[in-house]
């Protein structure tokens, strides 16, 4: 199901391109699946303002235009300079104008804490550090009825064996369960790629 899934989401050239950059520097990207589904959400909510945490190669990035309005504008935010830089490139060798996205370097919490409050359709999370700021400021920045997504949520099974007691397992074994507890949420995991959460922002 997951090799089915994953062929079903078709990657373009620079996706491509941009998924091997990030190979040579050990970036974070969603699985074509993953980016698919980010895709649907952000063109089923006709979002204007989404925020990425965790640029990556730019992989996400460009699947995020592809379900954002025409009008829109991706906030993407990575703690590597190196990360950015080559995010930039493939946003410009895309033809994606200047004026629709912007990338961030600096500390992810220190960063996603300027940014406004109830401006924003859709925020993805990548990093495991800090995670549970991260949820805490999403819902500050999303609008109601906005959509969290935390790519990776599930480490590829770690999650799910109590047995791993690794770091980033137990921020995103923390960050599932406070968002369940949580009634401003509606929430769902869904098995494809590591792990995807979705969570809705109910008030």
């Amino acid at each position: 199901m997951s090799a089915y899934s994953e062929a079903f989401a078709h990657e373009d050239y620079f996706m491509q391109l941009a998924r091997r950059n990030g190979e040579e520097v050990g970036t974070i990207d969603p699985t074509p699946a993953v980016g698919n589904h980010i895709k649907f959400l952000t063109k089923l909510l006709n979002s204007k303002s989404v925020v990425e945490i965790g640029t990556g190669s730019g992989v996400g990035g460009l699947w995020i235009f592809q379900g954002i309005s025409n009008d829109g504008v991706l906030t993407t935010i990575d703690s590597e300079r190196e990360h950015s830089r080559i995010a930039r490139t493939i946003f410009e060798e895309a033809g994606i104008p200047s004026t629709r996205y912007r990338i961030i370097t600096g500390k992810l919490i220190e960063v996603i804490g300027k940014l406004a409050d109830n401006s924003y359709e859709v925020v993805i999370i990548r990093p495991a550090l800090d995670l549970f700021e991260m949820v805490q400021e999403s819902y500050r920045l999303l609008k109601t009825g906005g959509i969290l997504v935390i790519d990776q949520v599930l480490s590829n099974g770690k999650v799910a064996d109590p047995s791993q007691r690794d770091p980033e397992s137990i921020a995103r074994r923390d960050a599932i369960k406070v968002i369940k507890e949580d009634e401003r949420w509606s929430a769902t995991v869904v098995p494809v790629g590591a792990g995807v959460l979705v969570a809705n922002k109910l008030t």
